[in-house]
């Protein structure tokens, strides 16, 4: 069975990649040039073909996919693989994205204007270890507490999805994907909004130096996410200069605005900017610095 499918140049993404959903069914958007097709495969049957362009970037809407669909990409008819930009992975790493509209969550903090930069006292928080139950619900009920003692600013530790049941969050793959072991994208959208409403702001600790060494499918896609012109102490470096970096730097610079945009946080904790390696005339980590602010839309 073939799914239904529609192919337009015209379709206005919010982002350039990843699942989106809109009134007439789901926009998936790939990089996969190592594969002459790619096929989207939901959980509930069906297989559909992506449009390949000359640039190796695969899409297409999908009309009977929705939000809550679940789904895999499967590589030139034969592997089937998460969506490197899946916004969850309800399972885990290994397991089938699921589509996530991020439009439906209500926010509350409209009047929020952001975090200033000085007079901080910033709390350092891991969601897995913060409270018992290890979850942003549970969190949440503790934020009025943190804001009464005079916390200003909550660093949550990684949350990218990470394989097994625990973790620092060091060793994340899914990088676009709130870890299933605190809860869902909403549940940390409405912590998020709580922090807010009770004067505290929240920013984020991203690890774009390297990725975990389990659950990490981006070389089924293409071997051009890393290099071996540099290193790093946790395996290979990223591939953020040179012929055929643009996809990448994309992806990264794509995961660090839907944080600020998506989840309203005000700013991110980059982990060891020394082994982030870029010779390009803007350095990837100036260029994820221009494109939060540009993000912000006005928000400190």
């Amino acid at each position: 069975m073939r799914g239904n499918l529609q192919v337009s140049a015209r379709i206005e993404r919010r982002l350039p990649i990843g699942a989106e959903v809109r009134a007439d069914g789901t926009h998936f958007r790939v990089w996969a040039p190592r594969h002459a097709h790619v096929d989207v495969v939901l959980e509930t049957g069906g297989a559909t073909p992506l449009s390949r362009s000359a640039d190796g970037y695969f899409e297409g809407l999908v009309t009977d996919a929705s939000a809550g669909t679940r789904y895999r990409f499967q590589l030139g008819g034969g592997t089937m693989v998460p969506d490197p930009a899946s916004r969850f992975q309800p399972d885990g790493p290994h397991g089938w994205s699921e589509v996530i509209d991020p439009g439906t969550f209500r926010w509350s903090d409209v009047g929020w204007r952001g975090a200033p930069r000085k007079s901080q006292v910033v709390y350092e928080m891991h969601i897995g270890t913060f409270t018992r139950a290890g979850t942003w619900a549970a969190a949440t009920e503790l934020l009025p507490a943190l804001a009464d003692v005079g916390v200003t600013l909550l660093e949550v530790m990684p949350a990218a999805d990470f394989p097994g049941r625990f973790g620092w969050g060091y060793d994340g793959v899914n990088l676009f994907a709130p870890t299933r072991l605190y809860g869902r994208p909403d549940d940390f959208r409405a912590f998020v909004d709580r922090a807010h409403a009770v004067g505290l702001g929240v920013i984020l600790d991203v690890v774009y130096n390297h990725l975990g060494p389990d659950g990490n499918y981006l070389r089924e896609f293409s071997d051009g996410y890393f290099t071996d012109r540099y290193a790093t102490p946790w395996g290979d470096s990223l591939h953020f200069d040179g012929d055929g970096s643009g996809p990448v730097r994309e992806y990264y610079l794509v995961n660090a605005a839907h944080w600020i945009d998506e989840y309203h946080l005000d700013g991110l904790r980059l982990d060891a900017t020394h082994t982030v390696h870029d010779a390009s005339e803007e350095h990837i980590l100036a260029a994820v610095a221009r494109v939060v602010r540009e993000r912000a839309g006005g928000r400190r």
